[in-house]
């Protein structure tokens, strides 16, 4: 399946920290034959010092952020070119800043319990984004609903979650005619 045989232009994998969204976008994005970009990039260098420091973002902090991710989306969806990112997206006021919601944008939830997404944290040597800092992005966090977004289990194996995911976004918007 190429990024050209579904009438959505950019995925966005969403989920709190460790859930898989920067592997699994990854996958997906050479799955689908499509570009990929990685939401932790478009922090200012003052989030990561911040983040670095064990310090949570505010929603202040996360607004350029936001707005950045949202001015390349809008590039893609302008342009016609399909891609994958990555981002947390945890509040509905995130998703909206974003234009989660508008034709050609699509988004799949990475969901996870606690238990997993601190032992993949520590795993993760050298990352800015502490373990100690899963707290908040739960007490953050305010799914989406299972019409917003597609749901999958990240638990799974990777092969297994991209695979839902691909067949998830035919069953959901299948090319026209």
């Amino acid at each position: 399946m190429g990024g050209g045989d579904l009438p959505v232009r950019v995925i966005v994998v969403m989920g709190v920290a460790g859930c898989g969204k920067t592997t699994v976008g990854r996958l997906l994005a050479s799955r689908l034959g499509v570009d990929y970009a990685e939401g932790d990039d478009f922090h200012t260098p003052a989030n990561v010092r911040k983040m670095a420091d064990g310090t949570p973002l505010t929603d202040a902090d996360r607004r350029p952020w936001l707005k950045a991710i949202e001015s390349w989306i809008t590039g893609r969806l302008e342009s016609g070119r399909p891609a994958v990112v990555a981002c947390s997206a945890l509040k509905r006021a995130y998703r909206e800043m974003l234009g989660l919601g508008r034709p050609g944008v699509a988004l799949v939830y990475l969901n996870a319990d606690r238990t997993t997404l601190e032992a993949r944290l520590h795993q993760r040597p050298g990352h800015f984004f502490r373990a100690n800092m899963l707290a908040g992005q739960f007490a953050d966090l305010e799914p989406p609903t299972r019409d917003e977004a597609l749901w999958v289990d990240a638990g799974n194996p990777l092969p297994e979650i991209v695979a839902e995911i691909t067949e998830g976004m035919a069953r959901r918007y299948p090319p026209a005619g």
